[in-house]
């Protein structure tokens, strides 16, 4: 459903499962900071809110949002967890670079769904404006950072 009806951040608190045994990678690129520490806070909340450890979310950051997929790769062959979610932001510029960026990035996450037995989460902002990305990243819409926890919680409970 488009965000424009429905908040990123809005969700039934006790829909969610627990989540205080498992360990969550967060993936996050560098490339538009301003946005992507606030999908990792939104993150990070929704994951302690349900009962995640701090010590239990295993932050690795990025250059960008297309390092992503061999940053999410790598965590998974280091670290022992149950999901890694994949956060970043690209906003359309005037040449094709963004749809490059955003297909690599979407493809390889789906990539990675298929290669582990673990969930891969997109967390990827594409929007046209900045904007619309500061309205996904904690704004009007809410933060795709919290929609991207509650769908790493609920994928490994789903799945186990």
């Amino acid at each position: 459903m488009a965000t424009a009806y429905q908040n990123l951040s809005a969700y039934d608190f006790n829909s969610v499962p627990d989540a205080s045994k498992m360990r969550v990678g967060i993936v996050v690129a560098e490339w538009n900071k301003e946005i992507t520490e606030k999908l990792l806070e939104g993150a990070c909340n929704t994951l302690e809110r349900h009962g995640a450890q701090p010590e239990n979310i295993i932050i690795s950051r990025v250059p960008g949002s297309f390092e992503l997929v061999y940053g999410a790769k790598k965590m998974a062959e280091k670290k022992d967890l149950h999901a890694i979610i994949v956060l970043g932001c690209v906003i359309r510029g005037d040449t094709p670079h963004f749809d490059y960026v955003c297909s690599g990035v979407t493809q390889g996450v789906t990539q990675l769904n298929l290669m582990y037995n673990i969930p891969f989460i997109f967390g990827l902002l594409t929007n046209d404006t900045m904007q619309q990305s500061i309205d996904r990243a904690g704004g009007i819409h809410g933060n795709k950072g919290d929609e991207a926890a509650v769908t790493a919680i609920k994928m490994v409970h789903t799945f186990r």
